[in-house]
């Protein structure tokens, strides 16, 4: 079963619920789908009248900023021995090149990377607690934070159910057939755009090891 077929049997309270519980773990650090589930909850949204997509992206809004705000404490907490943990209960995502590359990102970036990381998948994961770990000041964490989580969770479920509404309607005439087909392509592209970014990233980190060979020298 889809994530979409699986939301359309839970009632919208639970939607609210599940969409602000999963990106907020997913901000906190833990690597869930918290962008599929948004994107699917707010198709659905686009579809039936029950969910209604205001409390939907505040929902997810809020799991964003309080998940990021306790990512960062855990991770000014525990240090960096947190991210040696996470590295081995979670070596896909928390691998050394992987931490390497979201801390460059910081040190180039600052508050910054906090922002624009919401909207890339393997830093929304290491924001907060990354943040907390380089001892990022709160407060430009936290401005990061709300603007950084307004934007993308609410940005996402605006687009998406705008899209949802406009594509349903003009794909009436061609059955769901039709709809099915544009979601593929959209999720196509957003799977290339993926892999273009995972395939500079190695690059960035295979490359780094080589410039340190070469200050040696």
């Amino acid at each position: 079963m889809h994530v979409q077929e699986w939301l359309e049997t839970i009632p919208a309270v639970a939607v609210y619920a599940l969409v602000g519980v999963v990106i907020g773990l997913e901000s906190l650090g833990i690597p869930l789908p918290g962008e599929i589930v948004l994107v699917s909850s707010a198709l659905l949204a686009s579809q039936h009248g029950d969910i209604n997509p205001y409390v939907l992206g505040a929902c997810a809004t809020a799991g964003a900023i309080i998940g990021d705000s306790i990512g960062y404490a855990i991770g000014r907490r525990g240090g960096r021995p947190l991210l040696a943990w996470l590295g081995g209960k979670f070596p896909k995502h928390f691998s050394e090149a992987n931490i390497a590359l979201a801390e460059r990102s910081f040190e180039k970036w600052g508050m910054w990377a906090v922002f624009f990381g919401r909207f890339v998948a393997l830093l929304r994961i290491f924001a907060g607690p990354l943040a907390g770990v380089l001892k990022m000041p709160y407060w430009k964490f936290l401005i990061a934070n709300v603007f950084g989580g307004i934007l993308w969770a609410g940005g996402t479920t605006a687009v998406i159910y705008s899209v949802g509404i406009v594509a349903e309607a003009w794909l009436k005439r061609f059955s769901w057939l039709g709809l099915v087909l544009a979601v593929l392509i959209g999720l196509s592209s957003m799977l290339i755009l993926k892999n273009r970014a995972k395939k500079a990233a190695e690059k960035a980190s295979a490359a780094e090891p080589e410039a340190v060979a070469a200050t040696a020298d």
